[in-house]
């Protein structure tokens, strides 16, 4: 196996969780932006506690899929500079996840 194929396994592993994340929190937007204006313009019952509860699962969850795609984007040219970039990445999506988790859990028990 060549370093070449090796990276180009890791380049597409990448870029395929970033889709895969991206794609996530967009459905979550569009669900929850969905359910509003059925909410809204339709009157059906739902609420907006479990929109926001619902959309909030479908960002934090997008977030572990992205922060593992800069894992493996990192892994194929580690310099310090994107290691550090990485570094700062990982805290950013992981501070933004535990914070949304623990407004989510304070919907569950509202």
């Amino acid at each position: 196996m060549s370093l070449e194929f090796l990276i180009e396994v890791y380049r597409l592993a990448a870029e395929s969780l970033s889709f895969v994340g991206a794609i996530v929190i967009i459905y979550g937007g569009i669900r929850a932006a969905v359910r509003t204006f059925q909410k809204e313009v339709l009157r059906k019952p739902f609420k907006y506690h479990d929109i926001r509860l619902g959309f909030t699962a479908k960002i934090v969850f997008g977030l572990d899929f992205l922060i593992a795609s800069d894992i493996l984007l990192t892994l194929i040219a580690p310099t310090q500079e994107e290691l550090l970039i990485l570094g700062a990445t990982v805290i950013i999506r992981t501070i933004l996840g535990y914070f949304l988790t623990k407004e989510a859990q304070e919907f569950v028990f509202d």
